[in-house]
């Protein structure tokens, strides 16, 4: 267990589907590393990640991608 001090600051709140809630929050260590928490809600169950700099940064092209893709109709498979 981490014994040091840690300082919250919420970011954002916002419903997700199927009654879930996702919040974000930065999180500010004593020895200067800053991460980022995500918690996933659905009635009293939660999932708790803490993400570093390059893990979000990484995290956030794959859900842009995929968010961008999704959106977008399926173009029909051409083979030559």
């Amino acid at each position: 267990m981490n014994s040091e001090m840690e300082t919250l600051t919420p970011l954002n709140r916002f419903p997700a589907p199927w009654g879930k809630e996702i919040d974000l929050k930065a999180v500010a260590y004593e020895s200067g590393l800053a991460m980022l928490r995500i918690t996933i809600r659905e009635g009293k169950r939660f999932t708790q990640l803490d993400l570093d700099t390059a893990t979000a940064l990484t995290l956030s092209q794959h859900l842009k991608d995929w968010a961008e893709q999704a959106k977008t109709p399926p173009r029909p498979s051409t083979f030559d």
